[in-house]
């Protein structure tokens, strides 16, 4: 098993992926959920994808104390998206 201090490379390489790809995929998709969008299939394999890596992600995290509020406020992040989501297919399938 992996100490906190062997973590060191496996973190860079997450947070650059989440910094550099997933959050501004994120907010993009936020934005448009939040504006009643549907998500695309593209969208809804991302999102898939997104959530996956988080929770493989989470041994890491829960490893490392400074990294625990970014890690809830990306799982808020999608938890939001996924809610609206939710919601605007809802809206969708009452309108036809």
């Amino acid at each position: 098993m992996s100490h906190p201090s062997d973590d060191t490379a496996t973190l860079q390489a997450l947070l650059e992926r989440l910094v550099k790809f997933r959050l501004p995929r994120a907010m993009s998709l936020k934005e448009r959920v939040d504006a009643g969008e549907r998500m695309s299939d593209t969208d809804i394999a991302f999102m898939k994808e997104s959530l996956e890596d988080a929770q493989d992600a989470q041994h890491f995290v829960a490893r490392h104390p400074e990294l625990h509020a970014l890690g809830a406020k990306v799982a808020q992040l999608y938890e939001e998206i996924v809610e609206k989501a939710t919601e605007n297919e809802k809206k969708a399938a009452d309108g036809e």
